[in-house]
């Protein structure tokens, strides 16, 4: 038995046995057919269980009632002890959709499962989607172990990958350049150096085209027309490391990001959500070998996969969709995309969409 957990005395245990085995009134039956699939619902289904108020226990006989409360009693210890878990969840305690899941440590092998069709709310915005399990903001993005990799100590590479982190935040969750601001934090993190980078960086925020994207690498909502729902980014993802090309620690980072939204206007209560997908490849160069600012990284790559942030619409901000443009936009005429499946790069979902237009999202 577990620690803090009631222990029953031997006689007690073989006395209920005995009792439960020869039909003693008061002993536990099989529950009917109905009763065992509300049970499997119940496990296979690890949402909200039903009322417990829809259940009508029968009256106990006279000179009884004790004698069925103590022996519920055991019965319950006996389900605490034995499936701890599963009693939790039927209270809404840590079991069912609702638990978090452990950090991602390498790409999943199947998108996530589909969960109740339930719409979010103000109170519940991240409701019927996968996202309702992940972590907030960096929270699940968990860095691995330090290692002395290219010219860098073990010391310096967890200063490389907290940084890198940190542009993570100051791009994708920061709250200014989530309502428009310009992300001036996670461009100091950039070589200044680079100088394809900060031309694509010069124009992509003055003159925002299908070329020059801000939202390839940073996460914006025009303050006017959208807001965020409370103060959560929900977020899935992986940050690895190698040795790259001259000794360089070469980050690679593969993060989902999930922002629920609403209208500008005060009082809007229909949520939506955006989500993003970014692929971006930084290198923590060797000052010796490479022009760069100490503290600063060179981007390597970068790519975006955005459901419902605008198709072809390059104004420098995520446009969402509510059900009033969607129902008079139709559906697109891309490929159906689950934009929660990280089974697939990037790149392999870019393949297989091709030149095709506005993809069809599976859910949001």
């Amino acid at each position: 038995m577990g620690k803090g957990g009631a222990s029953i005395p031997d006689e007690e245990w073989e006395r209920f046995l005995r009792e439960a085995g020869a039909g003693t009134p008061g002993a536990p039956e099989e529950p009917s057919a109905r009763a065992r699939m509300v049970a499997q619902r119940l496990r296979d289904e690890p949402g909200r269980p039903e009322s417990w108020r829809t259940h009508q226990p029968a009256r106990p006989r006279k000179g009884r009632g004790w004698y069925a409360v103590g022996l519920l009693v055991v019965v319950v210890l006996l389900v605490v002890v034995m499936i701890p878990g599963r009693v939790a969840g039927w209270f809404g305690v840590g079991g069912g959709g609702s638990t978090p899941l452990a950090a991602e440590s390498e790409r999943p092998d199947r998108p996530p499962a589909k969960e109740a069709a339930l719409p979010p709310t103000l109170e519940e915005p991240f409701r019927g989607s996968p996202a309702e399990r992940w972590g907030d903001g960096t929270a699940s993005l968990v860095l691995p172990a330090a290692r002395a990799t290219g010219w860098m100590s073990k010391e310096q590479v967890a200063q490389a990958l907290d940084r890198t982190r940190e542009f993570l935040a100051e791009s994708s969750l920061d709250p200014g350049v989530l309502r428009g601001e310009r992300p001036a934090e996670a461009i100091a993190l950039i070589n200044p150096y680079q100088q394809d980078v900060n031309g694509y960086l010069e124009t992509a925020f003055r003159a925002p085209s299908r070329e020059n994207d801000p939202l390839m690498l940073f996460s914006r909502f025009a303050e006017t027309k959208t807001r965020l729902v409370g103060n959560v980014v929900r977020t899935r993802g992986r940050i690895v490391y190698r040795q790259g090309e001259r000794g360089a620690v070469e980050v690679s980072t593969d993060v989902t990001y999930v922002y629920p939204v609403v209208r500008a206007a005060a009082g809007s209560d229909e949520v939506t959500r955006t989500v993003v997908r970014r692929e971006v490849v930084v290198s923590w160069d060797d000052p010796s070998k490479v022009k760069i600012r100490p503290g600063t990284f060179s981007l390597v790559s970068y790519k975006s996969d955005t459901t419902n942030g605008g198709c072809d619409t390059f104004t420098g901000y995520f446009v969402p969709e509510f059900s009033a443009e969607r129902a008079a936009a139709g559906s697109g005429d891309g490929p159906e995309v689950d934009p929660y499946d990280r089974s697939t790069s990037l790149d392999a979902r870019i393949r297989e969409s091709g030149e095709s237009g506005c993809g069809i999202a599976s859910r949001l």
